[in-house]
């Protein structure tokens, strides 16, 4: 993928170290998080026999979760901040036009959301991955029609998302395109003009909302029907009698695959407004190389 050009791509490779380390540590507090619905179960299940070796494992495994996710939350804020220091400064090392304020400004915003998405939208994504494919893999221990229920509700989602992601990439370059003239707008000190500008800033936020919300009311539908199909089809028609503490896991695990179903629009939503971002970046970027110093 191209999307990412100089200098976006100069500033990463220069943070590539600490930027592996951070999204290696999440990693590490992902797997933690796993592993605990498992860990719950074996404890209830050893509790009611007075068994106490699973509760030391629950304990031990959110211990390391803990410690790890608070190194992590320590040293990420660092990293990002280091990095949206290290773009802004960059982008704005270049000579400009004084009547391209505006749009310089609406970058340096536009900047701020591309560190964000690295920061917090990224580690949404790669969480929602470790809910969808980790649960599906563990699922595969406790029940397989589980599963399949699991696997059926991916195809309407993955559908739903192509749409979804078609309108707010459009939705998105609407509101940048209204961003971009920001400053110039308010520099009139017309407030017929300022208060229509914004009023065009509004309609593309609802807009964007509105496709949010009724993305929302279909994947909770969706999640609806997994959390009864899958509960159904693990007890009453498997005809299995299964242990309080298989019960609980089975429900967590089949609960975290249908919170990683809710961030797949999000998640097209985010991606479409990443690419516009990065295409206005890279266009100021090309610009601003032809000028003279």
């Amino acid at each position: 993928m191209s999307m990412v050009q100089s200098p976006i791509r100069r500033v990463l490779r220069e943070y590539r170290w600490p930027l592996v380390l951070t999204y290696s540590l999440f990693a590490l507090e992902m797997l933690g998080s796993l592993a605990r619905p498992y860990f719950l179960g074996a404890a209830v299940d050893g509790l009611l026999v007075r068994d106490f070796r699973g509760l030391w494992y629950l304990v031990g495994a959110h211990l390391s979760w803990l410690i790890v996710g608070t190194i992590r939350h320590t040293y990420d804020t660092r990293t990002f901040s280091s990095v949206y220091t290290s773009f802004v400064t960059r982008l704005f090392d270049r000579p400009f036009d004084s009547m391209d304020v505006s749009r310089r400004s609406a970058y340096s915003t536009l900047s701020r959301e591309l560190v964000e998405f690295l920061q917090y939208d990224l580690v949404y994504v790669i969480e929602a991955a470790y809910n969808v494919i980790g649960s599906l893999i563990i699922l595969l221990f406790y029940d397989r029609v589980t599963v399949l229920i699991c696997l059926g509700a991916l195809i309407p989602v993955g559908l739903l998302s192509v749409v979804y992601g078609r309108r707010t990439a459009r939705l998105n370059v609407q509101k940048h395109d209204e961003l971009e003239k920001q400053v110039n707008i308010i520099a009139t000190n017309d407030p017929v003009v300022i208060r229509a500008h914004y009023d065009r800033l509004r309609t593309w936020q609802v807009k964007l909302s509105n496709q949010e919300a009724w993305n929302f009311g279909f994947n909770e539908f969706l999640v609806l029907f997994v959390l009864a199909g899958s509960l159904l089809a693990s007890t009453v028609f498997s005809g299995a009698m299964l242990k309080a503490g298989v019960l609980i896991a089975l429900y967590n695990y089949v609960l975290r695959f249908t919170t990683g179903l809710d961030t797949i629009p999000y998640t097209i939503q985010r991606l479409a407004a990443l690419r516009d971002i990065l295409r206005r970046v890279n266009r100021v970027d090309r610009e601003t190389l032809s000028l003279p110093r």
